[in-house]
This record gives C-alpha cells, sequence and structure tokens, in this order.
C-alpha cells in the first residue's frame, strides 16, 4: 500500500471518528421535545450481541435466535474462531504498525494554522503561547474587546510581541453571529422549559424565532414546527413549508421528516407519495424516530409502497427499543385517545376527562382528610393525564398526606417515587426500602413488587433472588402488573428459578392484559424471534406498534383535541394528521371527522376525499364508526361516485366484525328498497331484527321499521294478487242470499242518515258568544259613485 494511499486511509478514520464524537455530542444535547427524538447512525446499525439481559423488567433478545439455535450454532463458530484467531493477531499487529507510522506522517504533513495579520502575518501559530502569565494551547479572544480570534507566534508574547488573527474577519463576525444566536436560543429554552403560562411560552418563541431568523438550526426547528401546528405562534404553513426546505438542505432529520409529512398529506404542496418517501427515509437514516415510526406503518399498511411485514418489523422494533427503555416504574405518562365522533354521537358517554369541578370536589375531600381522595390525586399527578397534568411535587404532598394515615398504597408510591428520584424527590435506596417494607407487611402488592425490585438488583440490601421471587409472586396474586412483569423476566432469563419460556409468556400476557408498555415490548420481542412462540411476524408487529404509540409523541394527542375545544380545528388537524402518518387509529378518525366537518385548512372540494382517505384507513384498524361511515359515504357519494354495492360490503363488514346495530339496520334499509342488492323483505325484517337485538337504542327505529315494512308487505300482497279474478270466484247469491243487493243498499242508507243527523246536532250545540256579531267589512262605494264634496 502506497504512502498516499495509507494516508487516504488514516484520513478517512480520523473523519468517521470525529463523525461519531459529533453525533455522540449531538445526541446527548438534544431536548426531550416531540419532534427532537433521533437516534445516531451508531444506534441504527448497531448488532445486539448473543445473550439476553433485564433492565427494569425488560427483556433484550440482542441476537434473535433461541437457545436451541446457539447450541447450534456454538461449535461451528468455535471452529471458525481458532482459524481466525492467529490471523487476527497478525493482523493487528500488522495494522497498529502502519497506523502508528500514518500518524507520525500525518502529524509532520498536517497543516499549521497560519497568523493573518497583526505583526507575525503568515507566520505560523506557536501553541502553546504564554500571554498575561497564562499558556494558551489555542487561539484565544482574551485581550480584545471585538472578541476575534488570535495566536502568538513565538512562545513569549509579552517578549516578543509577534502576533496575528486565527481567522479572516468575515469569519469571526460569522462565529460571533452564532454564538449570539445560540445565547438567544438557549434563553428562548429556559424560559420555555421553565414557565408554564401561556403569555411566557409566547414570549420564548419571540427568542426563538430571533434565533431562527440567525440561522439558528435547533431555533428552526422548533419555530418551523410552532408554525405548522400554531403552537404559541400563528399557524402558517407556508411559512414552515420554507423552513423546512431549508433545514432539508442542512441535513436536519427533523426537517426532512416533517417535510415528507407536508407532500404526503398535501399541505402547502401538491401532494406526492413519491417524495414523501424519500424524505420520510432520509429523515429515518439521519435518526428521526418518528420517520422510523412513519415507515413501519407505511410497511405494513402498504401505502406507497409494497406491504412488507419485515420491513415494519425492522422500523417499529427500533422505536420500540427506545421508547421502552424510557419507561420507569412508574409506567411513564398516560396516553389519552379521545375520539370527537363519539363525543358528537355519543354526548353523555365518559370520554376519560375530569371536569374541573370534579377534581375541586377531590381536592377539597382530600383537605379533608379523605385518603381515598389523597391517593387517587396522587397517582394521577404522578402520571398524568385525565385532564391533570404531570406534578411530581403534588402526588408527593398527597401521598405522604395518605401515608401519614396509614394508607398502604401511598406508601407503596412514596417508594417508587424515592427508588427513582426525580427533581422533587431526591433518589434514596434506603428510604424507598422502608416504605416498600411497610406497604408489602400490610400485603400490599405495590410494597410487595417493590421489594422484590429491592432484592433483585440490591437496592438496599443485598441481591437475594429467592426473595425477590417470592415477592413478585405475593403481588402476581393479587394481579398486580409490576409482580407479574418481573416474574415473567425472571422466568424468561432463568434468574433464581429454572428457565421456563412458558411461564414466562404466560406472566407476559397477564401484564399486556394490565396495560404494561413493557410486557406488550417483551410478548413482541418473543413473537419477532420464535421464543417459547411459533415465530409471528404479524403478531409482532401489532405489538411492537402498541409500544410505539406510547412514546412521547403521543402527547400531542392532548394538544390536539384541546386545539379543537378551543375552536382552532385548523390547528387540532394538522396535529392529528401527523399523528395519523405515525399510525394512530385515533388520530385518523379525528382527522376524517374535521375534515367531515369542512375544515377551511383545505379546498371545499377536497374535504370529503381526505375524510374518506382516512376513514379508510381507521376502518382497516377496526374501528367500527368508520367502516360505517365509509359505507355512508359510497352509499351518498360524499367524495366518490354513489356505489351502493361498495356500501352494502362495508356495511355488512361491519355487521360481521364488529357487530354495529347502525350496520344491521342500514343492511335492512337496503334489503328493503333493493339498493346495491335484490331486494328481500323477509332478510330485511331479519337485520332490523338483529339490530334491536345487538342495541337497545335501535329498537324504536327498528319499531318504525317493520310497521313500514309490513304496510310494505301488505300492499305488495295485495298487488300480487288478481282481485277481479278473485270476486268473480265469489257468488254473492250464495254467500248472502238472493235479496244482498237491499241488505246493502238499506244498510248504506241508514249509516248516511246517521252522519247526517250527528252533524247537524253538532252544529246546534255549539253555543254563539253572547253580545258579539260578525263583524260585516265596510266597503267603500266606488270613486265615481262618491257624492261630491
Amino acid at each position: 500500500m502506497g504512502r498516499r494511499a495509507r494516508l487516504l486511509l488514516l484520513l478517512c478514520l480520523v473523519v468517521l471518528w470525529a463523525a461519531g464524537l459529533a453525533a455522540a455530542d449531538e445526541e446527548g444535547n438534544q431536548d426531550e421535545s416531540l419532534e427532537s427524538k433521533t437516534l445516531s447512525a451508531e444506534d441504527q446499525v448497531k448488532d445486539h450481541s448473543t445473550g439476553t439481559r433485564v433492565v427494569a423488567g425488560q427483556i433484550f433478545l440482542e441476537s434473535g435466535k433461541s437457545d436451541s439455535q446457539s447450541e447450534d450454532e456454538e461449535n461451528f463458530h468455535s471452529q471458525e474462531e481458532e482459524k481466525e484467531n492467529s490471523l487476527e493477531e497478525l493482523n493487528s499487529l500488522e495494522m497498529s504498525n502502519l497506523l502508528n507510522k500514518d500518524l507520525e506522517e500525518a502529524e509532520v504533513q498536517s497543516p499549521v494554522l497560519t497568523a493573518i495579520g497583526g505583526t507575525a502575518d503568515g507566520e505560523p501559530c506557536h501553541f502553546p503561547f504564554l500571554f498575561m502569565e497564562k499558556e494558551y494551547p489555542e487561539c484565544t479572544a482574551d485581550g480584545r474587546e471585538d472578541g476575534r480570534l488570535w495566536c502568538a507566534t513565538t512562545y513569549d508574547y509579552k517578549k516578543d510581541q509577534k502576533w496575528g488573527f486565527c481567522e479572516t474577519e468575515e469569519q469571526s463576525n460569522k462565529r460571533r453571529q452564532m454564538q449570539e444566536a445560540e445565547d438567544v436560543y438557549q434563553t428562548g429554552m429556559k424560559i420555555l422549559n421553565e414557565s408554564s403560562k401561556k403569555a411566557q411560552k409566547k414570549e420564548a418563541y419571540q427568542y426563538l424565532l430571533k434565533a431562527a431568523d440567525m440561522n439558528h438550526t435547533k431555533a428552526m426547528e422548533k419555530v418551523s414546527y410552532a408554525l405548522l401546528f400554531g403552537d404559541y405562534l400563528k399557524q402558517n404553513i407556508q411559512s414552515s413549508k420554507e423552513l423546512f426546505e431549508k433545514l432539508t438542505e442542512e441535513g436536519s432529520p427533523k426537517g426532512q421528516m416533517a417535510l415528507g409529512f407536508l407532500y404526503a398529506s398535501g399541505l402547502g404542496v401538491n401532494s406526492s407519495q413519491a417524495k414523501a418517501l424519500v424524505y420520510y427515509t432520509f429523515g429515518a437514516l439521519g435518526g428521526n424516530l418518528i420517520a422510523h415510526m412513519i415507515l413501519g406503518y407505511r410497511y405494513w399498511v402498504g401505502i406507497g409502497v409494497l406491504p412488507s411485514c419485515e420491513s415494519a418489523l425492522t422500523h417499529y422494533r427500533l422505536v420500540a427499543n427506545h421508547v421502552a427503555s424510557d419507561i420507569s416504574l412508574t409506567g411513564g405518562t398516560v396516553v389519552q385517545r379521545i375520539r370527537l365522533a363519539d363525543e358528537v354521537e355519543n354526548p353523555g358517554m365518559a370520554s376519560g376527562m375530569l371536569e374541573d369541578d370534579l377534581i375541586q370536589y377531590y381536592q377539597f375531600l382530600a383537605e379533608k382528610g379523605d385518603v381515598q381522595a389523597q391517593v387517587g390525586l396522587g397517582q394521577l399527578h404522578l402520571h398524568g393525564g385525565r385532564g391533570v397534568e404531570q406534578n411530581h411535587q403534588r402526588a408527593f404532598e398527597y401521598f405522604n398526606q395518605a401515608a401519614n394515615a396509614g394508607n398502604s398504597h401511598a406508601m407503596a408510591f412514596l417508594g417508587k417515587m424515592y427508588s427513582e428520584g426525580s427533581d422533587v424527590v431526591p433518589q434514596s435506596n434506603e428510604t424507598a426500602l422502608q416504605y416498600f417494607k411497610k406497604a408489602a407487611d400490610m400485603g400490599n402488592p405495590v410494597g410487595q413488587s417493590g421489594l422484590g425490585m429491592a432484592y433483585l438488583y440490591g437496592r438496599g440490601v443485598p441481591v437475594n433472588y429467592e426473595l425477590a421471587l417470592k415477592y413478585f409472586q405475593k403481588a402476581a396474586e393479587q394481579g398486580w402488573v409490576d409482580g407479574q412483569l418481573q416474574l415473567g423476566s425472571m422466568y424468561y432469563n432463568g434468574i433464581g428459578v429454572k428457565r421456563d419460556y412458558k411461564q414466562a409468556l404466560k406472566y407476559f400476557n397477564l401484564a399486556s392484559q394490565g396495560g404494561h408498555i413493557l410486557a406488550f415490548y417483551n410478548l413482541a420481542q418473543m413473537h419477532a424471534t420464535g421464543t417459547g412462540v411459533m415465530r409471528s411476524c404479524h403478531t409482532a408487529v401489532e405489538l411492537f406498534k402498541n409500544v410505539c404509540e406510547r412514546g412521547r409523541w403521543s402527547e400531542r394527542l392532548m394538544t390536539a383535541y384541546n386545539s379543537y375545544k378551543d375552536g382552532d380545528s385548523n390547528s387540532a388537524v394538522v396535529q392529528y394528521l401527523l399523528l395519523a402518518e405515525q399510525g394512530y387509529e385515533v388520530a385518523q378518525s379525528n382527522a376524517a371527522f374535521i375534515f367531515d366537518q369542512k375544515a377551511s385548512i383545505v379546498e371545499e372540494n377536497e374535504t370529503y376525499p381526505r375524510a374518506l382517505l382516512h376513514w379508510n384507513r381507521a376502518a382497516s384498524q377496526g374501528y367500527t364508526v368508520a367502516r360505517i361511515k365509509l359505507g355512508d359515504y359510497h352509499f351518498y357519494g360524499f367524495g366518490t361516485d354513489v356505489d351502493y354495492e361498495t356500501a352494502f360490503i362495508h356495511y355488512r363488514l361491519a355487521s360481521e366484525q364488529q357487530h354495529s346495530a347502525q350496520a344491521m339496520f342500514n343492511l335492512g334499509y337496503m334489503h328493503e328498497k333493493g339498493l346495491g342488492i335484490k331486494q328481500d323483505l323477509h332478510l330485511a325484517k331479519r337485520f332490523y331484527d338483529m339490530a334491536a337485538e345487538a342495541s337497545p337504542d335501535a329498537q324504536v327505529p327498528v319499531f318504525l321499521a317493520l310497521c313500514k315494512l309490513r304496510v310494505i308487505y301488505s300492499l305488495q300482497y295485495v298487488r300480487e294478487i288478481n282481485i277481479r279474478e278473485l270476486f268473480s270466484n265469489v257468488d254473492m247469491d250464495q254467500l248472502l242470499g238472493p235479496e244482498w243487493d237491499l241488505y246493502l243498499m238499506t244498510i248504506i242508507t241508514l249509516l248516511l242518515g246517521t252522519i247526517i243527523a250527528y252533524r247537524q246536532r253538532q252544529h246546534q250545540a255549539i253555543p254563539r258568544p253572547a253580545g258579539l256579531r260578525p263583524a260585516v267589512p265596510q266597503q267603500e262605494p266606488p270613486p265615481e259613485h262618491q257624492p261630491p264634496q
């Protein structure tokens, strides 16, 4: 290998190493906003080593192979390793000598920083140099009011007075401008993170706007999303698009993902699924988790690409790994899924949100010493959700009050808070252990599970797997999901017990029924790798998708809902559209609902087609109302041509799969009228009866429909028989006697007389009011007959 080639190889290695450091530094400095979560390139391509380990109840199936597979391959790999070890030793020695030689050559040939201007223009800078009795290993701005970097060209500046600038004036101005932008950005972020008031957040975005105008990348990302969603800035999709394009040119994964979203949804640009796919792919390659999630959903259902379960699994698993790693013992924040269509059609149905009056009532009870209210409010503030913001300070106060009153549940949750630690509660294994023991001694499953965790990981006590297993079993027997999860992990990994995948699967299934995210994650890993179960890509993707939808970005569901409730449907629909791209069924149905209400963010002729698209995606995920809406749209021709046959298919699917009373009623109507299907009154009655059985609310409309059906059936029967032929076959003389016509005329005459007499008597019975006479209108004579004046 030539000297030039070796130097080129070395430079490539140095560049890759520097890029890795930069990526790691950037990842470390990322904020935890909804759009900020990205992966480094190392995380995306990292191949997990063989084996499993447990962290907070998670299973990391790093090899993707079961024990039997690894045993079969172990001998082959050991033989290959023996052959390769000797070669590796020789190669490593040769490579280290080569690198050392090239490093020496690179040091000799590395470019030297040259002074610009000053008293030593063109001379090389000397590092370190002495200035004001301090050594400087690099250029400095000390001693200059303009902040421009300089260096000395000899060691002792005071003695020789030889110096020059390290940068041109243009470079200096640019550097100072970026530093100023960074300062403005940090000021804005500080206000944004420390305040909860809307006015202060708006003030923070003014700082971010200023930093964005100075081309600060992170500020541009924050501002562009704020303009897109209307968060504390007036919604302006065109301006956000321009910023996204600028960010994309700079290689920002967030900008690439957002630009892909604009092309996918056709906001501010002409819709293009091909361009959307390109930008999503670049965003995912840059490590953006939302882009990965969108690609996972697209490969899962086949939007713009051929359906591929394995590709969907790859993207979803990558995102799920990061979501699961963020889950703490408290389980994370609660995802509130509110469907706008259900709220409108069933106004009395509980949406899961707590009214302010009800919260104030519980607060009043808690202040009066109601222990149950204190524990309930503590849990609400610990996890957030149901209209209550997460607030660890208030949660700690409520739990503390209830614990002082002797409530075991509050003691256990205080133990959790001390075990994890936060800004409010300092981490303390000893304090957590005390609370867990008190709660466990009172038979509380949360305390038993916490005590099991302490013995499993040696938190404040020596590691003792037997005791950990004992306490997890006690908690699991009482139905506590954390106990079930940890018990499943111990059986899976063979910690304290013999490894048993069937028992692990059993306990993970139990914990998943309680909604534990890590249980879904563990089950997904088992189905993805075929560990303890038959491998099922389909099941694994569904489980991983469930985990991904519990990430931090799910908080935007409540933000969008609040925007809609505040009357800002345009902001709400854009947020729902992004979540819909990520595969959230509730977001798809809510976006369709807002489009159905004629959202003004798009042209009026586009609302129904867009609504139809998202109703279709929501229906494919099993939402009954969406399936019925698809039938309605094809029945009435909203956003598509009138197609009774397609409408009938959608109604039948909703009837068979979800047992929808509305779909059954519609099927009955279509059978009655013969729309999209051959008319059949018997089947119509059958579907009406099924609708009445499926829902009590359908009984009144079904009764009316059946009455109408009986009338139609009677008329149809009468139409079908020949009246003239029927009467011709009847012998009236034989039936009523030879003088039946005289009898009939007599009866008719008597009936007429009775009616006339009744009406005359009725007129006489009406009394006329005394003193009142009918007013006779006075008519003026025509002009020619009026007397002269």
